[in-house]
């Protein structure tokens, strides 16, 4: 029996069609595995050495470039609270870099020191110490006061609506 030329075309093109559809289906399936192994941004600050809480609770998603370090973090919108004497503000989108024990090139977090908004610029962790630094000061916070993510408007007592102190170090001015 002879077969034509057309059917050993057609047979190609199916075989052609179902190792393109199994090919994309099984990217489809590796796609949604990563996705549901994906760490949270506060899962991955956790594996840099840092606590929760220097994140407000409502984090939408985040990019993060494990080579270089280069993040972005991104919020429903602007984010302002209050912490004891601190008033802080978190745009919309966090940028900097992240290595253990140190967030640097920060850009989207500001305190408010007396009447002017400074941006914190990094964060430096050492034994169980945070520095908080806005370039030509720095102040130092135990980690635990970062056990607890805040909260977009209410800060660490949303319930009562209180505001919590927290326990912080002196004013350091670098040189």
């Amino acid at each position: 029996m002879v077969l034509s030329s057309r059917f050993f075309f057609s047979l190609r093109r199916v075989l052609l069609s179902t190792s393109v559809l199994l090919c994309l289906s099984l990217l489809c399936f590796s796609s949604l595995t990563a996705a549901d192994d994906e760490l949270t941004a506060y899962e991955v600050l956790e594996s840099y050495d840092f606590p929760v809480g220097l994140l407000p609770k409502g984090v939408l998603s985040y990019d993060l470039n494990t080579s270089t370090g280069k993040f972005s973090v991104y919020l429903n919108g602007t984010c302002t609270f209050s912490i004891g004497s601190y008033n802080l503000k978190y745009k919309s989108t966090i940028t900097g870099y992240i290595a253990k024990d140190k967030l640097s090139k920060l850009k989207g977090i500001s305190v408010k020191v007396l009447f002017f908004w400074l941006s914190i610029v990094t964060v430096t962790r050492s034994d169980d110490e945070l520095e908080f630094s806005v370039g030509i000061a720095s102040v130092d916070f135990p980690v635990t006061n970062f056990d607890v993510c805040p909260e977009c408007g209410c800060g660490l007592d949303c319930v009562n609506k209180k505001v919590q102190r927290i326990r912080r170090g002196p004013f350091a001015f670098s040189s």
